[in-house]
């Protein structure tokens, strides 16, 4: 009778393991891939912190005064915080932009729907981002709080109490027209109410209005940041925006082209 000799399961396991990885050690490996862009190195920056803009943001309002604005004589300063009391315009223009924006509706809560805490920010002066106390607060949906007006109402309320600080932080990506005056590229835009996203890369549709559908009309590159006064004294303070650097895409379309005429059904991955 001839007695057979087995090895212990996990020993026999181990073995398959140290032989699997031999090989594929042994196999020829396809080098690590290269995008072949030649990137700018990004600029180190404060990033800054509670209540403090990021070390490259252009501040317009730190609690002192308003001389980055046009057409805030109506305004009043108290204690650091900045009392709507006219529509006001930047001095200086922005395009493509990072915009961080602190504002209050009236403790005192005075009418419904659109008379509550009413105001805005429009981007290039065309484009709004509507402010508005939407705490229990019903009006048509595409006009509440942080809704691209007339266009889009947000993903969710994240509206506070009347009269509690709220927080707006807005990427803007301004439209792109050739030199023609005809739309290359739509506007976009992104809105953090309250640190909650409620507007995801919109394409805006066109210039905001009230009585009139959207549409796009050629402008500059750049134009000045208004806020709107709506006849309610909305409060706001820590107002600071960035201008967005050159996403250089020009550095990103031969690389675009070439993935695009890949057949990736037909290429083996090995690791």
């Amino acid at each position: 009778m001839t007695r057979k000799i087995g090895l212990p399961l996990g020993l026999f396991g181990t073995g398959i393991l140290i032989g699997a990885l031999f090989l594929h050690a042994a196999a020829p490996q396809r080098p690590p891939w290269l995008s072949g862009v030649e990137w700018p190195v990004p600029k180190a920056i404060d990033p800054g912190g509670l209540g403090k803009p990021p070390s490259d943001a252009i501040v317009l309002f730190d609690g002192k005064d308003l001389s980055a604005w046009e057409g805030a004589e109506k305004w009043k300063i108290e204690d650091g915080v900045a009392i709507c009391g006219s529509s006001i315009t930047t001095k200086q223009a922005f395009g493509d932009c990072q915009l961080h924006v602190e504002w209050a509706s009236p403790v005192e809560v005075k009418g419904t729907g659109q008379q509550r805490g009413n105001s805005g920010i429009f981007f290039m002066g065309y484009y709004e981002i509507q402010i508005l106390d939407s705490y229990e607060n019903e009006t048509y949906v595409d006009g509440m709080v942080a809704s691209i007006y007339k266009q889009r109402p947000p993903f969710v309320n994240a509206s506070r109490k009347p009269g509690e600080w709220q927080t707006f932080d807005i990427i803007f990506k301004a439209p792109r027209f050739d030199e023609k005056g005809k739309l290359r590229e739509h506007a976009r835009v992104t809105v953090l109410h309250n640190g909650v996203v409620v507007q995801h890369n919109f394409e805006l549709l066109g210039r905001t209005n009230y009585r009139v559908p959207p549409y796009y009309e050629a402008h500059p590159d750049k134009l000045p940041l208004s806020i709107q006064y709506h006849g309610s004294p909305v409060r706001f303070r820590n107002i600071w925006i960035r201008e967005l650097e050159d996403d250089h895409e020009e550095l990103l379309t031969p690389l675009r082209n070439k993935l695009r005429e890949i057949d990736w059904a037909f290429q083996p991955y090995n690791g």
